[in-house]
């Protein structure tokens, strides 16, 4: 299979890093997660996911920044403004209300022409609209 670039939405790394899941109802989420993440692709991390991240995990950060710096196939981006007004078009045009950024997560996979991976229902439903989007279970098989 060929190598493709992916944007991680922060739930995804969330389960991760607190080890979300119950094995008692199949393969946990964090394991899921893990195994989707050493696949050979690229994986992209943004400025908002990091933000999303230092408040719900803010005591593992120094680590979690850690290891997207030293894993090479993780590339940390800058949200830039084109982003902002396209996540400000969608949260003015969509009646079923979602965080901002998950529209931003939105805009920006759109704007790298990539996939997101998320396990978010609400964001699944209104990204599918603009995007592909994925979980991690169904691109590890």
């Amino acid at each position: 299979m060929a190598q493709k670039t992916y944007y991680v939405d922060s739930c995804i790394w969330i389960n991760l890093f607190k080890k979300e899941g119950d094995s008692t109802k199949g393969v946990p989420y964090w394991q899921l997660a893990k195994d989707f993440l050493e696949k050979d692709n690229d994986i992209i991390v943004s400025t908002i996911v990091i933000k999303e991240l230092s408040f719900k995990i803010e005591k593992k950060l120094n680590y979690v920044m850690k290891f997207f710096k030293d894993n090479e196939s993780i590339k940390i981006i800058k949200t830039v403004p084109k982003d902002y007004d396209l996540a400000r078009k969608f949260e003015d045009e969509e009646e079923f209300k979602i965080s901002f950024y998950d529209y931003l997560h939105v805009a920006i996979s759109k704007r790298l022409k990539i996939s997101l991976i998320t396990r978010d229902k609400d964001l699944i439903a209104f990204a599918k609209k603009h995007i592909e989007v994925y979980k991690p279970e169904e691109l590890i098989n």
